[in-house]
C-alpha cells in the first residue's frame, strides 16, 4: 500500500472517531458531566481539524502530484442514488459547518453558555450528521463497492 492509499482509511477513521466524540459529548452534557463534555467536544474539534487537513492533502496529491481524478463509485442499481444523495448532503453540510463549529466553540470558551447552548442545539446534530455520512461515504466507496 503506497502512502496515497492510506489517506481514505485515515480519513474514514477520523470521521468515525470525531462522530463518536460528538455523540459522547452530547450524552455527557445531558448527564451534566461538564468536564467530560468539554473534553469530548474539544477532541471532536481537533480530530475534525486533522481530518480537513488530511482530506485536502489527499485530494491535492491526487490532483496535482499524481494527475488523478476523484475515486469513482462503482455501485450499481439502487446503491447509486443512495450513495450520491448521501454524498451531496454530506458535501453541502460539510462545506458550511466549520464556521458554526468555531462560533459555538468560541462561546463555550468565553463562558457565554446561553449563546453556546442556543447555537449548539443546531450545530451539533449537523456536525454529527456530517461525521456519520462522511464515514458512510468512505465505507460505500472503499469497502462495500470498491474500485476494481
Amino acid at each position: 500500500m503506497d502512502a496515497l492509499q492510506i489517506f481514505p482509511h485515515l480519513n474514514g477513521f477520523l470521521n468515525l472517531t470525531s462522530g463518536l466524540f460528538l455523540a459522547s459529548g452530547f450524552v455527557f452534557i445531558l448527564r451534566r458531566k461538564i468536564h467530560a463534555h468539554r473534553f469530548c467536544m474539544l477532541a471532536a474539534t481537533i480530530i475534525s481539524s486533522i481530518f480537513v487537513v488530511s482530506y485536502l492533502t489527499h485530494h491535492a496529491l491526487l490532483t496535482y502530484a499524481y494527475g488523478l481524478g476523484p475515486t469513482r463509485f462503482t455501485g450499481e442499481g439502487l446503491a447509486r442514488p443512495i450513495y450520491f444523495t448521501i454524498l451531496l448532503s454530506h458535501t453541502i453540510l460539510a462545506a458550511g459547518i466549520g464556521p458554526f463549529v468555531i462560533i459555538t466553540l468560541y462561546h463555550a470558551l468565553k463562558g457565554n453558555f446561553a449563546k453556546h447552548r442556543k447555537i449548539a442545539r443546531l450545530v451539533m446534530p449537523v456536525w454529527l450528521y456530517v461525521s456519520v455520512t462522511g464515514f458512510t461515504v468512505y465505507m460505500m466507496l472503499y469497502h462495500f463497492y470498491p474500485s476494481r
